[in-house]
């Protein structure tokens, strides 16, 4: 890993960006390789919408003439059960966020990264999107101290993550939270266990989880919670920079005119940003105890060529199209080790 990578991934553990704004012991293989006539695609609940389906059908007849193999989509409500169906071999295919992979990993060794999305300069330098803090935006000024954003006022208020195996909507946000308040002698022996609970002693007052990060914006938009977790790649598709400066806290972002559900019937909603943290890219993480190896060979190809890098259901432009990933700079599909990941492994030390 580059210099610049492991500067930036320290601020995952570090902990905040709050300026203006476990591994264990792997288990054996899911199941034997066998001849198969389908390859089984599964997704998070964040991309199950029917907002993706262009996007899933798309990368399902990509893989399908790189394989002879027909694919079938399988879609979500809860991120255990994409992490399970990969980890136990019924899914072959998933695409995961870097918390959800290291699990699936633990839990299956033969669980690998197939690729991952390079960042704007086309490398993993800055393969990376950010995981949010957010309030609604009239009751922002609650949440400062000094003219600067801070966690100090979220104790007390009702949280909304996305799952406890999200990374941008869990693990990162939870991790700044146990620093931050960790430091004080009332919390300082606080677990992230602790952060799922709410109740009067507790840090929280209600805690909910989203079950996706649409969800968890949902509960914060509807009022259900005062602050909320999510990222900023999920909701990009519903939302525009109203004020501020993208991904950094105190940017106020505001549901546009024409957004999908869950977010049609809340167009003009906006929420302001308290903590933005950057975390590694998720992959698209393969059982290989599960499909043959001359067929990840071929979909790897497959997916990282210009074809792929090209195609705008799949790297869509803002304001033009729709799909997976923004296309910004050089964005495209590349490989990527098991050991890249080492950092959100890191996080549940």
């Amino acid at each position: 890993m580059k210099k610049n990578t492991l500067a930036l991934i320290s601020l995952l553990i570090v902990g905040t960006v709050l300026s203006g704004c476990a591994s264990g012991t792997k288990t054996g293989s899911a199941q034997k390789i066998k001849n198969y006539d389908k390859i089984t695609i599964v997704w998070y609940p964040n991309e199950s919408g029917e907002n993706l389906k262009d996007t899933r059908d798309e990368l399902g007849k990509i893989i399908e003439k790189a394989t002879g193999k027909k694919v079938e989509q399988k879609t979500t409500t809860d991120y255990s059960i994409a992490i399970e169906s990969i980890a136990n071999g019924n899914a072959q295919i998933a695409f995961m966020g870097g918390q959800g992979y290291v699990e699936a990993n633990k839990k299956n060794a033969k669980i690998l990264p197939l690729v991952v999305n390079a960042g704007k300069s086309g490398t993993l330098d800055d393969a990376i999107y950010y995981s949010w803090l957010s309030v609604n935006k009239d009751k922002a000024s609650e949440y400062q101290k000094d003219g600067k954003y801070t966690l100090e006022n979220i104790q007390g208020k009702k949280i909304s993550y996305v799952s406890n195996s999200s990374t941008s909507g869990f693990k990162v946000p939870t991790t700044n939270i146990i620093k931050y308040f960790g430091a004080m002698d009332k919390w300082k022996s606080i677990t992230a266990e602790d952060l799922t609970e709410g109740g009067k002693d507790k840090l929280f007052k209600e805690v909910l989880f989203g079950q996706s990060h649409q969800g968890s914006a949902v509960n914060l938009l509807t009022g259900k919670a005062d602050v909320a977790a999510f990222c900023n790649t999920t909701l990009d598709a519903y939302v525009d920079v109203e004020s501020g400066k993208a991904n950094t806290a105190g940017a106020v972002y505001k549901v546009k005119t024409g957004a999908a559900a869950p977010f049609d019937t809340l167009v003009g909603k906006e929420y302001t940003i308290i903590q933005s943290t950057p975390v590694l890219n998720g992959p698209f993480a393969v059982n290989t105890d599960a499909l043959k190896q001359e067929d990840i060979n071929k979909i790897t190809t497959a997916l990282t060529s210009d074809e792929v890098t090209n195609n705008s259901k799949i790297f869509y432009t803002k304001g033009k199209s729709s799909g997976l990933i923004e296309k910004a700079g050089k964005e495209h599909f590349m490989k990527v080790a098991d050991s890249w990941y080492n950092p959100i492994r890191n996080l549940s030390k």
